[in-house]
């Protein structure tokens, strides 16, 4: 065969595969001519309304049914021929950038279903609900929040969208559009006297606005955070800062906890009097690898929402290990780590807030039903007799996957620890 016809033919056998993939790929239910989308509404009568919305879903208004169910059988809910995180990226991959900071929980999960409707709405972007209803159906705590305090954020009250992309955010945690405070700076301008009167002629342009602002609103004015340190409250920043040197304008006019000593004397030599200090406190930050200089919406200016927050940027491996064990100490599960250990120093092991053990646990815990145990400072260990018998000779402080926090999963395995005659 001349060389010609043999390129020819092996292009026209390229092409017709091509088209016959192609057909098939668009109809591969091999649906009559024209029942695309209008065979469905035979059954599904009340779609007929869903069409007539004024968002409709691009796959339903050209009557591709079958670009997202299976017609005849499926082993996913709603005859989807697919799990709806894989349909949904099959077309919206853009969505989701490479390797985000931050993405909705229900979007790495999949469930686009809980924010649009998949077949059509009244709402742009097939949206269930508008605007911060939707928004707030899971985030209800937010909601009540701004509900409840004296002063909101505009945008807030506008749209969550103004500062949050609703999918996923390239760079930046919490969804947020653009870093703090370049996100805070496009509707406040650090140019304004109003505004540089209001920071004490501050440079605060560059600055983070969230550790002094609530982003969503506060019963406080200028929507500062729950409590505020003093020297804040009363505009006497210079208390703590040197302004007068204009190369560093955020200067202090001391280091770590020697700047709090200058008013907080008593507690602070009362930590260094003390055996064990908080290995916190004796880095450079000091005081404030905990606490925050300038608000914070915890007691005693703590940083982060809670205890689990602020211990657990350090103690991230013990709250982790917790975590896994079903048998929890109530302390430890609530996140109340100082209802046992001081935050600042102690003179007794692991900054425990009494000198004894058995005085500590006996705070919450009845003691009595271990009376005929021998137990106290008198008491050896007899694994160890450096060591006195206590609450911790048996119970781990955090949980352990035993019952009653106990060190092994049956009395018998723990007892014979100690009592080895009656091992067997």
């Amino acid at each position: 065969m001349n060389i010609k016809y043999k390129i020819f033919f092996s292009l026209f056998l390229v092409s017709f595969s091509s088209v016959i993939l192609l057909a098939y790929s668009q109809d591969k239910f091999n649906l009559r001519p024209g029942a695309k989308g209008k065979l469905c509404m035979n059954c599904h009568e009340t779609f007929q309304e869903k069409i007539s919305s004024p968002f409709v879903h691009t796959p339903v208004r050209t009557g591709e049914c079958s670009g997202c169910h299976n017609p005849h059988a499926s082993s996913h809910g709603k005859m989807l021929s697919e799990d709806t995180n894989k349909i949904c990226f099959t077309c919206h991959k853009e969505i989701i950038p490479d390797k985000p900071l931050s993405t909705h929980k229900v979007v790495a999960e999949g469930n686009c279903v809980k924010c649009h409707d998949p077949h059509g709405s009244s709402n742009k972007f097939n949206l269930l609900k508008s605007g911060n209803e939707l928004c707030f159906g899971c985030h209800k705590d937010i909601e009540d929040g701004v509900k409840q305090v004296k002063f909101k954020h505009t945008p807030v009250e506008k749209s969550c969208l103004n500062c949050h992309n609703p999918h996923a955010s390239a760079k930046n945690e919490f969804l947020l559009k653009d870093e703090v405070p370049i996100v805070c700076l496009k509707c406040h301008k650090t140019d304004k006297p109003a505004f540089a009167k209001q920071h004490m002629n501050f440079p605060v342009g560059k600055a983070r606005c969230t550790t002094c602002h609530n982003p969503h609103g506060s019963d406080k004015a200028a929507l500062l955070l729950t409590n505020v340190h003093k020297p804040v409250a009363s505009r006497m920043c210079n208390q703590c800062h040197d302004s007068s040197d204009p190369k560093n304008p955020f200067k202090t006019k001391n280091e770590g906890s020697d700047l709090c000593k200058t008013c907080h004397n008593e507690l602070v030599n009362e930590i260094q009097s003390k055996k064990n200090i908080h290995p916190a406190l004796e880095v450079d930050s000091g005081c404030l690898n905990c606490h925050s200089a300038h608000a914070s919406t915890q007691r005693a200016l703590l940083k982060g929402n809670s205890l689990f927050d602020v211990c657990g940027k350090c103690h991230a491996d013990v709250i982790a290990r917790q975590d896994k064990f079903p048998t929890k100490h109530p302390p430890v599960k609530d996140g109340d780590c100082i209802a046992c250990h001081s935050p600042h120093a102690t003179d007794t092991e692991h900054l425990a807030q009494q000198l004894s053990v058995i005085v500590l646990c006996g705070s919450c815990h009845d003691w009595k039903g271990h009376v005929s145990h021998p137990m106290g400072d008198n008491v050896a260990d007899p694994r160890d007799k450096t060591r006195t018998v206590n609450c911790l000779s048996c119970h781990k402080a955090h949980g352990t996957e035993y019952k009653r926090m106990l060190l092994f999963p049956t009395t018998v395995e723990l007892c014979t620890l100690c009592h080895v005659k009656y091992q067997r």
